[in-house]
């Protein structure tokens, strides 16, 4: 019964440490702040949304984080290279080009120019058929 107690009195100690990060900042230009921050970073577990757009519990609970930074009073850009330093550069919306983030940028056009040469072999391939077709007796 005991353990029973301790498990439950913990359970509800973790729930209220969680609960403890404010949804939405008294003052209006530190809200305001937050929701920039929360824009230009991408949620982990969606990818393609910014955390200020997600709904996940991950991107809930970083949304707490950056608020409590802001109530402390950190810099902008402090709450950014912490997160980063936490979660590498894939958390910006728009990482910084430098050796290990070339695949996040060059990737897409990398792939554009490879399917369109898959492309242009195809066409070029298909006229020749028909061209050979076309000069054939019948």
């Amino acid at each position: 019964m005991t353990h029973v107690l301790a498990i439950v009195l913990g359970g509800f100690l973790f729930i209220s440490g969680a609960l403890a990060a404010p949804e939405k900042l008294a003052d209006p230009a530190k809200e305001a702040r937050a929701v920039a921050l929360q824009k230009q970073l991408r949620c982990l577990v969606c990818q393609g949304e910014s955390l200020d757009e997600s709904n996940a519990p991950l991107a809930a609970d970083l949304r707490g984080v950056i608020r409590e930074r802001v109530a402390e009073g950190h810099l902008d850009e402090a709450i950014k290279r912490y997160l980063v330093d936490r979660y590498g550069d894939f958390i910006l919306m728009k990482p910084p080009l430098k050796d290990e983030t070339y695949a996040l940028w060059f990737a897409p056009v990398g792939l554009l120019l490879i399917g369109g040469a898959v492309v242009t072999a195809i066409v070029l391939r298909a006229r020749k058929r028909a061209a050979a077709g076309a000069a054939e007796p019948t």
